[in-house]
């Protein structure tokens, strides 16, 4: 028996369309994960990019369940003493609602070239409107 792996010429990648409208984040996160890694797909390959290209609209109006809309927080640090910075779920979807889904997923992705590859073909809106109509997107229920 020998283990199929497919080619470069082999591997398609498709354009998905998600509309995050009511969505809880952590579900729709995971779906687009799959997606983007090629987990749905019977040619996977897990050191390989055979996943596809989303696109996610309506990034504004996903939401959360639960107490975690007042709970959650989003953490980064400068690199220096007390350079830490906490900012609330509620303000960042105010002010970057596209950067909720993006760090959702980013989280769910492997964390090495493979996983920074793959996340760039992760494309979010805040608004109903985006620039991939000449791909031709299909809708993905999730």
């Amino acid at each position: 028996m020998r283990t199929y792996t497919p080619k470069a010429e082999d591997i398609t990648h498709h354009w998905w369309l998600v509309d995050a409208s009511d969505k809880p984040l952590g579900r729709l996160a995971t779906e687009i994960a799959r997606i983007l890694r090629g987990k749905h797909k019977p040619t996977f390959t897990p050191h390989l990019d055979v996943g596809d290209n989303v696109v996610v609209v309506n990034a504004e109006k996903v939401r959360l369940t639960g107490k975690k809309a007042d709970q959650k927080t989003y953490f980064r640090h400068s690199g220096y003493m007390g350079g830490e910075k906490h900012i609330p779920y509620r303000r960042m979807l105010e002010t970057h609602p596209e950067r909720v889904i993006e760090l959702a997923v980013k989280g769910m992705l492997p964390k090495n070239a493979l996983g920074r590859s793959i996340h760039k073909k992760l494309k979010v809106y805040a608004g109903a409107e985006h620039p991939h109509q000449g791909q031709q997107p299909e809708p993905l229920d999730v």
